[in-house]
């Protein structure tokens, strides 16, 4: 099956002025990163390896505010092909090292965030929480799988130039943290930053220090979104400092020391 989806090698161009673009605001978006029909081709490998590896098998109802936030399905190019081939694709890794101004970069993880229809809002909450990594140098691309036509389907909205204040709280995405980082963002008066539609195979990138949130799904359709999270290379790991960095290291790092190069069999090299 692999040989027959779309090689994803040929080279996306970043100008130097998308580059500035993440450097002052945290963020920035690729048009067309994957064109329409690689797009559903890999729409359709993710959604069906989504489907079969999803664990949440509570109705909406029933869950917290995270829980209702999205389904959320992780570190699938370990365990299908297809979704491999997406994950390792050169094509997304040389964005990431150009955007972060490093030759090379490493895996995090993957996560497929799908927001079911009626599906609740992602607390604002920094990604980088929870990663034990000593860096400044992280990133995430965030592609729609289906075409999302405006905000109400659950656009990601990013606090435009919060990545530059560092780790601003030790919460995780929750109630808690939503309350704590409204309050800050208006604080600091970041101005909100949201693309106005994405098309399937268009793409945000953002900063792991950049305050966002998203808004719940109003639509009757299911927002299909997969995620790869990068990292300069040479990065070393720190030692964690809460439960869930202390699981992070165990999940994506390979348990590996504090101290020490973060480059597990987790990890590849993708450059």
């Amino acid at each position: 099956m692999t040989n027959t989806l779309p090689e994803l090698d040929r080279l996306y161009e970043i100008s130097d002025e998308q580059v500035q673009e993440f450097a002052r605001n945290g963020h920035t978006q690729t048009l067309n990163l994957l064109n329409a029909d690689e797009a559903l081709v890999y729409r359709n490998v993710i959604s069906a390896a989504a489907d079969k590896f999803n664990e949440e098998k509570r109705n909406l109802a029933d869950r917290d505010t995270y829980g209702k936030a999205f389904l959320q399905i992780m570190n699938l190019w370990r365990v299908d092909e297809g979704v491999r081939k997406f994950v390792l694709a050169k094509r997304f890794a040389h964005v990431a090292a150009r955007l972060l101004g490093v030759a090379n970069v490493r895996l995090y993880h993957d996560q497929a965030l799908f927001k079911e229809p009626g599906g609740g809002p992602t607390p604002w909450h920094q990604d980088q929480n929870y990663w034990p990594l000593d860096t400044d140098k992280t990133i995430t691309m965030w592609m729609p799988l289906v075409t999302i036509p405006s905000a109400e389907m659950g656009m990601l909205t990013f606090a435009s130039g919060s990545h530059r204040n560092g780790n601003v709280f030790d919460f995780v995405i929750s109630d808690e943290s939503d309350d704590a980082f409204e309050q800050f963002v208006r604080q600091e008066r970041f101005p909100l930053t949201r693309p106005a539609a994405l098309n399937a195979g268009d793409a945000t990138w953002h900063n792991g220090f950049t305050i966002h949130n998203a808004p719940g799904n109003d639509s009757d359709r299911m927002r299909e979104v997969m995620t790869i999270i990068y990292y300069a290379d040479g990065t070393k790991i720190s030692a964690p400092q809460h439960e869930f960095q202390e699981n992070d290291l165990k999940t994506w790092l390979g348990n590996k020391a504090p101290g020490s190069v973060a480059d597990s069999e987790l990890n590849p090299l993708l450059l």
